[in-house]
């Protein structure tokens, strides 16, 4: 596992990463953080409990349509269904083992679309326990877990 603590980037630097590689929807940007950050958490934390690494310190809220950072919806939600254009600007050095991982969910799940990334979350379950007792379009601003985050991506690591 890697030795470090908090990377100390922001959800809207990583965002500039991805959007750096492509356009893309509002609602697509926001699973792909949301892989991005749970593929941190997961592969540079060594255990449940120890849950120090992670790419950055905003929390995805279980919305109806998926993982969402509050702050990423407000900054793009005028964007509505069309694509976010690719960012031209100066985007954020990461290390080799953080870009390796954001390199690797890139390849995972940008070719999905939206509405495919969104059906992968609601299967998943950190989406769905932090959705328990919720009607699926209720809206809710519950909190995803990272120890939820963690105990279901581990199990594909093994």
């Amino acid at each position: 596992m890697i030795n470090q603590k908090k990377t100390g980037y922001t959800a809207d630097q990583i965002a500039d990463w991805y959007l750096s590689k492509s356009n893309m929807s509002p609602k697509k940007l926001q699973k792909i953080l949301y892989y991005a950050y749970a593929w941190v958490l997961t592969l540079t934390n060594d255990d449940i409990n120890h849950l120090d690494n992670k790419l950055f310190d905003n929390n995805f809220e279980a919305w109806a349509h998926g993982p969402v950072i509050y702050s990423i919806y407000e900054e793009y939600k005028l964007y509505g269904y069309n694509d976010i254009p690719k960012y031209e600007g100066n985007i954020v050095k990461l290390p080799d083992d953080i870009s390796d991982i954001l390199s690797q969910v890139w390849d995972e799940y940008g070719s999905f679309t939206s509405d495919q990334l969104e059906s992968i979350t609601h299967q998943e379950t950190p989406w769905i326990n932090a959705r328990e007792g919720l009607s699926p379009l209720a809206s809710s601003n519950k909190v995803i877990t990272d120890k939820d985050i963690f105990e279901c991506y581990i199990e594909r690591v093994a």
